[in-house]
C-alpha cells in the first residue's frame, strides 16, 4: 500500500534549508519573489521569472491537483519492493508544481483530483511532503 513507502532522508543545501527544516514542523512553505510576486519552486535563493534576488518564504497552503500521474508497479533502489505506488505532479494552489506520491490507494487517484499535503517523517527528522485525497 502507498502509506508504506521508503522514507529516505533528503539531502539538504543551503537552498533548501527553509523547506525542510519548515517540514520538521508539519508545515509546507515556499519562496516566492518579493519584486514579481512569483512563486519559485525548486527552492533557490534567487527569483527564475525576473532574476531578483530578493526571495523570502511563505507557508503554502498544502492543497492542490493531482496535474499528472503514473502507477508505479517496480521501483529501483530502496522502492524496489514498495509498489504499486503512485508518483505524481500536483500543482499546489499557490501555482507550482511539486514531484511527489499520493499516498491512496493508486486505483483511486485521477487527475483534478483535490489533495493535501500529508508529511511521511525521516530518519533526520525531517518529513517528505506527500499528498492524500481532501
Amino acid at each position: 500500500m502507498s502509506d508504506d513507502l521508503p522514507s529516505p532522508s533528503p539531502a539538504v543545501t543551503l537552498e533548501t534549508t527553509t523547506f525542510w527544516d519548515a517540514t520538521r514542523e508539519g508545515r509546507l512553505v515556499l519562496p516566492r519573489c518579493d519584486e514579481c510576486e512569483f512563486v519559485i519552486w525548486y527552492p533557490r535563493r534567487f527569483c527564475p521569472a525576473c532574476g531578483s534576488r530578493r526571495v523570502s518564504w511563505f507557508d503554502a497552503s498544502g492543497t492542490g491537483t493531482v496535474y499528472t500521474y503514473t502507477i508505479v508497479a517496480k521501483g529501483a533502489g530502496a522502492y524496489r519492493d514498495a509498489g504499486p505506488y503512485v508518483v505524481a505532479f500536483v500543482e499546489l494552489d499557490e501555482g507550482p508544481r511539486l514531484m511527489t506520491n499520493i499516498v491512496d490507494s493508486p486505483e483511486s487517484v485521477f487527475v483534478g483530483q483535490r489533495v493535501g499535503v500529508a508529511f511521511t517523517p525521516t530518519e533526520d527528522g525531517t518529513a517528505l511532503p506527500r499528498f492524500r485525497t481532501i
